[in-house]
């Protein structure tokens, strides 16, 4: 039995284990590594799809006008216009992003008169395709012109406590300068300056006003007005006070008449003694006269 050896005990059992599992290793650690590259390059297909496909957004852009500010004043466009960008998708979602375009619309070399203008855009990407709506527009081009207005304050104190009453404001700016085109300056009839009084006002209020330019129907004008506000103070009292004043200067009126009348009848009450008298000299004069005749 001693001389018997175990079968994993011979050298050439143990090589051929050893190179069954460096066959098996090797064979798990290949497939594993051509699966990860395998999906790896599958990913990276992917996303290089992703980012050379195209992709399409539509942005609401402002309108930039060119024009000789200090000469013109144009009206008639819209403020914003729509922009639809196409292009590969990386492109479209960075600019639509950042924004870093610009839409215009070019009158510099337009006078005075009603203009149809193409609307542009600037600092695209060339590979980015953009389509605005609306294409063009019309405008309206008009010499800038400049007047000063004095400015009116409208008090509004329906709401006041029947206890008091608001006296008549003060603005610390009495003119403005409005600015705009020729026919809506042409058209300003006033500036005003709306204060509404609150309910609980006890005393002297102060508000801090935007003014209006409004026209002859009270409409408000497309002008820019400078300053565009004023402060306004509105004076307020109560009823009651000012009846007490009323009360008594009243009274300080009849004290002084009674006293002018007083004073009257004193005056006439003397000058009737001065002429009794004066008419008693004259009688006594009289008589001594006649006597010594006699």
């Amino acid at each position: 039995m001693g001389k018997n050896k175990g079968f994993f005990s011979h050298k050439w059992v143990m090589r051929l284990a050893s190179l069954v599992l460096a066959i098996l290793l090797f064979a798990y650690v290949n497939g594993s590594k051509n699966g990860f590259l395998r999906q790896n390059t599958r990913n990276s297909n992917n996303e290089n799809s992703v980012l050379m496909s195209d992709k399409s957004v539509t942005l609401k852009m402002p309108l930039d006008i060119t024009v000789d500010n200090s000469k013109y004043v144009v009206t008639g466009y819209p403020q914003y216009v729509k922009v639809r960008l196409n292009g590969p998708s990386a492109l479209v979602t960075t600019t639509s992003n950042t924004q870093n375009f610009k839409v215009y619309a070019d009158l510099s070399k337009l006078g005075a008169g009603k203009h149809r203008v193409p609307i542009k855009t600037s600092s695209l990407n060339s590979e980015l395709k953009a389509t605005v709506a609306p294409r063009n527009i019309t405008v309206q081009i008009q010499p800038r012109r400049t007047v000063n207005v004095k400015v009116s304050v409208r008090l509004n104190a329906r709401n006041l406590d029947d206890n008091y009453q608001a006296g008549r404001p003060h603005a610390d700016v009495d003119s403005v300068q409005v600015t705009g085109a020729q026919d809506e300056v042409r058209r300003v009839n006033r500036v005003v300056a709306y204060v509404v009084v609150p309910r609980d006002a006890k005393s002297n209020i102060q508000r801090q006003v935007t003014l209006q330019a409004l026209d002859r129907n009270g409409q408000t004008l497309n002008v820019v007005i400078w300053p565009a506000t004023t402060n306004v103070t509105v004076p307020i009292s109560s009823k009651d006070n000012d009846s007490s004043s009323q009360s008594e200067s009243a009274s300080s009126s009849d004290e002084s008449s009674s006293s002018e009348s007083s004073n009257k009848k004193r005056v006439q009450t003397q000058s009737s003694s001065s002429s009794i008298s004066s008419n008693a000299d004259s009688n006594s004069e009289s008589t001594a006269t006649s006597s010594s005749q006699s």
